[in-house]
């Protein structure tokens, strides 16, 4: 019994320890310096030998301009201990009153204390870089390693050179030390990261980087520098050379061909088709897994699927069933049952045979996640279908399955869009209003687009026949009815003044028109925005629009760059800006080839 009250009472006193050094870094922190100094000192009391308090005490007594006491407390707790990092202390504290000339006597004191004994290099660097003397801090590290060459401190080097914006010197160092401790590459990766994305001035310092690791790929010919520079051009989301290097890389270690393949993924999110069928048929001629194979040819028929016009339509169903009759009908070609499903109904327009091909599929062991995509998709054909309460039936089972989840809130985004189509908008608001705030950021701003568009036009139009309109014509669009909406959206145009749905209805407009290759009539819609809704909400959108027709489809980058340019400086918020910048860069020049 004894035992346990020593023991509590060891606890509570610990702890109660532990409140007051936090309660006095807060006062520190807060610039409550007089009420800080009352506590480090009543600590420093109970620990006398503790360092650390000794100099919180110091630097609250320089705040606070005692300095001959910081000064008489940090010479006396060196001579009792005879630690270099108090010379930096002491040091400082005649900085702090002006007298350079006695700091850099200390300073010196404090590095030669590393040149005689290497293990104390950590103490007085680490003392050096919280006063920001990132000047000493190098000659610490420098002194340390002059003395004992097994030790390696590039890596600390290499920052504090970037403080003191040497950059070239930084890479170098980080470079040497990633290539000495390859164990720790991630960890340099990260910090290069930071300097490669920091606004302004980045363009210099990846153009550096750039140089540095070609210099090394070329200078060593080691796998090393390939895969550090493949991750570079991941970075700059350059997936082509990102694909030379792997290539480099395979030839040499087989082993790494899922980089390949990651990277194939990479470049299709970021809808660099070309890059992207570039590697699928690299992948495809040099592997014999059929999980990859399958995969690969699954990823070629999406995107050809995506570009194609009516014309390509039974070329493309031969290919899917030619798939189909090699993997069967198992959970591992689930995605492409899916796949199968959805031509059937969105471009075949057989609503019958898509339906047959989910529920085949759902009679399959499959996992609940599996379960929910495909009645998901079960649930896009049926509302394609018109059955608009079957669909939401089913949204609502995946909803109610998987609660909390990204798949959850996708189906409860189908919900609402479903009765929005449908011309329920109270009940589609209701709904909105909780996605737009705590769905994931995708599902948020597509909740979003759809809530203002009901708010705005209920608030101009309390009887909300525009958007109806509006909502019939969505819908013949969601069911790739282009030129039934596109009728539907110019006669809204055309016979409604409700000045809320006319610039949507010309974005609408825009995008059909794009999604046709007619691209002259695309931008007149845009620029109707751009000239008429400058307030609006879809002005970004305009701008952006515009200029990837002009800089990808017509090749006319001279007027892409303004209209990327306009959206930097004149609608930040947008969910286009990072895209924008990144094009902005590259047709100024920023961005090596």
């Amino acid at each position: 019994m004894k035992k346990l009250f020593l023991y509590i009472a060891f606890v509570c006193s610990f702890s109660a320890f532990a409140q007051n050094e936090q309660l006095a870094y807060n006062y520190f922190e807060k610039g409550e310096f007089e009420k800080a100094l009352v506590i480090y000192e009543a600590l420093a009391k109970s620990q006398p030998g503790n360092t650390f308090y000794i100099q919180k005490i110091a630097a609250s007594q320089q705040q606070l301009n005692q300095f001959d006491k910081a000064g008489k407390l940090l010479a006396d707790m060196y001579d009792k201990t005879g630690q270099p990092l108090l010379l930096v202390e002491i040091g400082y504290n005649y900085q702090r009153q002006k007298d350079q000339a006695k700091a850099d006597k200390f300073y010196k004191q404090a590095i030669d204390a590393v040149a005689q004994n290497p293990s104390n290099v950590y103490s007085v660097a680490n003392t050096f870089e919280q006063k920001v003397l990132v000047q000493q801090a190098i000659k610490t590290y420098d002194a340390a390693t002059a003395v004992n060459k097994s030790m390696n401190f590039d890596y600390q080097v290499a920052l504090l050179q970037g403080q003191l914006g040497n950059m070239d010197l930084m890479i170098e160092k980080l470079l040497a030390y990633s290539y000495s401790n390859q164990q720790n590459l991630v960890v340099v990766q990260n910090q290069l990261s930071r300097f490669m994305n920091e606004e302004g001035g980045n363009e210099t310092f990846n153009a550096s980087l750039r140089k540095a690791l070609l210099l090394n790929t070329q200078k060593t010919q080691d796998i090393f520098w390939n895969r550090f520079l493949s991750w570079f051009f991941v970075q700059q989301k350059e997936y082509g050379k990102a694909f030379i290097q792997e290539k480099a890389i395979f030839k040499r270690d087989p082993d790494m061909f899922f980089n390949i393949v990651n990277l194939s993924k990479m470049a299709m999110e970021e809808n660099e088709d070309a890059t992207a069928r570039e590697i699928l048929a690299f992948i495809l001629q040099n592997t014999k897994e059929p999980e990859l194979l399958m995969q690969a040819q699954f990823d070629l028929l999406t995107m050809d699927i995506e570009v194609a016009q009516e014309k390509d339509y039974p070329a493309l169903k031969q290919r899917i069933d030619t798939l189909m009759a090699e993997y069967g009908v198992t959970p591992y070609s689930l995605d492409l049952q899916i796949l199968k499903a959805d031509f059937e109904a969105f471009h075949l327009k057989d609503t019958k045979l898509a339906v047959a091909t989910l529920e085949k599929a759902l009679q399959l062991q499959l996992s609940k996640y599996q379960q929910a995509e495909v009645k998901m998709k079960l649930s896009d054909v049926l509302l394609l279908d018109e059955k608009f309460n079957q669909a939401i039936i089913y949204y609502a089972q995946i909803e109610e399955d998987l609660k909390n989840d990204a798949v959850g809130h996708m189906a409860s985004l189908k919900v609402a869009r479903s009765s929005y189509f449908k011309g329920d908008f109270k009940w589609a608001e209701k709904q909105l209003k909780v996605l737009k705030s705590n769905a994931s950021q995708l599902i948020a701003n597509d909740a979003l687009e759809i809530y203002l568009l009901i708010i705005d036009n209920t608030a101009e139009d309390s009887t909300q026949t525009a958007l109806k309109k509006f909502a019939k014509a969505d819908f013949k669009l969601y069911q790739n009815k282009k030129a039934e909406a596109l009728a539907g959206f110019k006669e809204l145009l055309a016979s409604d003044q409700t000045k809320s749905i006319q610039d949507v209805t010309l974005l609408r407009i825009g995008k059909i028109y794009e999604s046709q290759g007619q691209n002259d009539l695309a931008l007149e819609q845009y620029q109707k925005i751009i000239e008429n809704y400058k307030e609006g909400i879809y002005v970004d959108e305009a701008l952006f629009f515009s200029a990837e027709i002009y800089n990808k489809k017509l090749q006319q980058p001279e007027k892409a760059k303004p209209l990327y340019e306009k959206v930097l400086f004149e609608h930040q918020d947008s969910i286009y800006f990072i895209e924008a910048r990144k094009q902005f860069r590259l047709l100024r020049g920023d961005t090596n080839s």
